[in-house]
């Protein structure tokens, strides 16, 4: 068996989960301490440029740690090389099991769920609704499978929390046959939108429950309207392609736009999904770049148009959302751009204070967590999301349950 210098951890002699959150490039990764029914997480960690010059990013206790990293060419060799680093002469080796973010559940999984030969055919199936995430988060589930067999492994959905959608927020117009086909709105980003669902009451108290929309702000962009902190409106659908312009995602389009591009300009379907997936949103807008710090610190006209075009159509959803809740309380900031891109939430905000919502500038600039000013009719607010928190807590309720 191969060996790597990795940097030395801190001993956890105690039971364990491991979360693993599998990208198309990256293995994003988390150790928790179970006791007393709780989680609490030990060490992070994210595996990048999985087939290239592979760097592994730590963190422990809040700090950064230093590791040196073999190159891996797939998700196999780097769960290999992870578990390597968690044999028992660096962790005690007590595993519980395995805790996956899977971003596709159809309309069979509801909620979290042992992973069986059943589930990895049905979630098989599932690929073409989401080429970009799925077959890379059922690779880490295979990998793991191949590496350790005997551990139970459970996967967390991302479309599980938006099953509360109303009938009337499920549907396309469509002939009523392919509803039943399968063909429906199922949402995304659900396991952030839960886990921030449940840290709601510890910043909003007994206002928590009310009428609130939640931006999910990051390479991938969401927004989720809660009532009694259950989603009741989305705007990703039956892709993650719906919705927001995102990062490299074109976010909704006019739906004649990809037939028009196959029959008048002669692309083939894979290169139209390429398009759409992987050259459009913020990179395709700009022509300079997909992360919104890079834009944000370009002196490029097409970089500010890129911004305002982003800020514009979130603030457009967010006037569609209220009109599904009949209102709005509060309005929530979450993931990269929602988290920490002050000058963005400034924009959206200017362009909600029709909607009773007065921004505090100087909170903002502080990234909160509330960013209103308290006589704002409209609360504003800046909330962490932690989905390998959740994920944790989720496959320890399964384990536990099953």
């Amino acid at each position: 068996m191969k060996t790597w210098a990795l940097c030395p951890i801190i001993p956890i002699m105690t039971a364990r989960l491991l979360v693993l959150n599998a990208g198309s490039s990256s293995l994003k990764f988390g150790l928790y301490h179970v006791a007393g029914g709780q989680v609490d997480a030990r060490l992070r960690g994210n595996i990048e440029e999985i087939g290239g010059a592979s760097r592994l990013r730590l963190v422990q206790g809040g700090e950064g740690l230093p590791a040196d990293f073999p190159p891996v060419a797939s998700h196999a060799e780097a769960l290999h090389a992870l578990l390597v680093w968690l044999e028992p002469e660096r962790v005690e080796a007590n595993l519980l099991g395995v805790g996956h973010r899977v971003v596709h559940g159809g309309s069979r999984y509801t909620g979290p769920a042992r992973v069986d030969a059943e589930m990895l055919a049905y979630l098989d199936d599932l690929t073409p609704i989401d080429p970009l995430h799925q077959p890379h988060n059922l690779a880490g589930i295979r990998a793991m499978l191949a590496l350790r067999p005997d551990l139970p492994q459970v996967a967390c959905f991302d479309t599980a929390f938006h099953h509360t959608l109303p009938p009337v927020a499920r549907r396309f117009a469509l002939p009523r046959e392919l509803y039943d086909a399968g063909v429906r709105r199922y949402g995304f980003h659900g396991l952030s939108y839960a886990a921030i669902a449940e840290r709601l009451p510890a910043y909003l108290g007994e206002r928590a429950d009310g009428r609130i929309i939640v931006a999910h702000l990051g390479n991938g962009a969401s927004l989720c309207a809660f009532k009694a902190r259950r989603s009741i409106e989305t705007t990703m659908s039956f892709t993650p392609l719906d919705g927001l312009p995102m990062g490299t995602r074109c976010g909704a389009i006019d739906p004649a736009i990809p037939l028009y591009l196959q029959r008048a300009l002669g692309m083939n379907a894979e290169a139209v999904s390429e398009l759409l997936h992987r050259r459009s949103g913020l990179l395709g807008l700009s022509g300079i770049a997909s992360d919104m710090r890079a834009l944000l610190a370009s002196a490029h006209p097409h970089a500010a148009e890129a911004v305002e075009h982003f800020v514009y159509r979130v603030a457009q959803a967010i006037g569609a959302l209220a009109m599904s809740l009949e209102g709005f309380d509060a309005l929530v900031f979450t993931a990269g751009i929602g988290e920490h891109a002050a000058a963005v939430r400034e924009a959206i905000c200017r362009r909600c204070a029709w909607l009773g919502l007065e921004l505090d500038a100087v909170a903002n600039a502080a990234h909160g967590p509330c960013i209103s000013l308290p006589g704002s009719r409209v609360s504003a607010w800046v909330i962490p999301t932690d989905e390998e928190a959740l994920i944790a807590r989720q496959t320890l309720g399964v384990l536990q349950r099953d």
